[in-house]
């Protein structure tokens, strides 16, 4: 048997994948056809404006790599400030809010003029959502992203067709079944974004705060 922190179980890894679709098919349907969560569309595109001379581009696609950086340092200070446990609280459980904090900010800024603003703050989010919650099952696997999933899925499938592995078809299962809560997500959201437009964002809180909630579990035992 071996412990796993509820922070790293399956439930949690699911809540925050469907999170994570809910976010990247909001900022694609209503803040300007852009994928907020990952930056590997805007490093391209910056370096395209930057070969181009298109200045004010290169600025728009600049600001939300430096959001996801600065996600990514405010996570790392904050781990180290609060420790392993922060009383009654995991460490991860106030980045859970933290995201949802965010989030409320967003629902209430205007779509159109202020949407790299939105995809600012949605890219700070996904930074935090990334370097809090790394592994899953001892597995490391991403929640706001899918190409390392689909990669990984896949190698442990392969594995465990040619050679069958105690571990490679549970490992397969985890990463594909991350990736199925991640694109329940984008479909939830592209079925609430017609209605509540900017505010449909709120909806990643839902399994947000419910992550946060099942973190109260201090530990889960697994088969190893």
């Amino acid at each position: 048997m071996r412990k796993y922190q509820t922070s790293e179980s399956l439930p949690v890894g699911l809540l925050l994948a469907l999170a994570g679709g809910i976010l990247d098919s909001y900022s694609y349907l209503n803040r300007g056809q852009v994928f907020a969560t990952a930056e590997t569309g805007n490093l391209v595109l910056l370096g395209i404006n930057l070969s181009q001379g298109n200045w004010q581009q290169v600025l728009h696609y600049l600001l939300p790599i430096l959001a996801f950086a600065a996600g990514v340092l405010a996570t790392e200070l904050l781990r180290r400030q609060l420790g392993p446990n922060a009383g009654h609280f995991h460490w991860r459980q106030p980045i859970l809010l933290t995201e949802c904090a965010v989030l409320v900010l967003v629902s209430f800024l205007p779509q159109g003029g202020l949407d790299p603003v939105a995809n600012m703050l949605i890219s700070f989010t996904s930074a935090v959502q990334i370097e809090s919650f790394r592994k899953f099952h001892g597995c490391a696997c991403a929640t706001t992203m899918c190409t390392g999933n689909l990669r990984s899925g896949t190698e442990h499938l392969f594995r465990h067709l040619t050679v069958p592995e105690s571990q490679s078809a549970p490992k397969a299962m985890l990463y594909y079944g991350l990736i199925l809560s991640f694109v329940c997500g984008a479909i939830l959201c592209g079925l609430i974004s017609p209605w509540l437009k900017g505010r449909a964002v709120l909806l990643a809180c839902i399994p947000l705060l419910t992550a946060f909630g099942l973190m109260f579990r201090s530990q889960r035992m697994e088969n190893a």
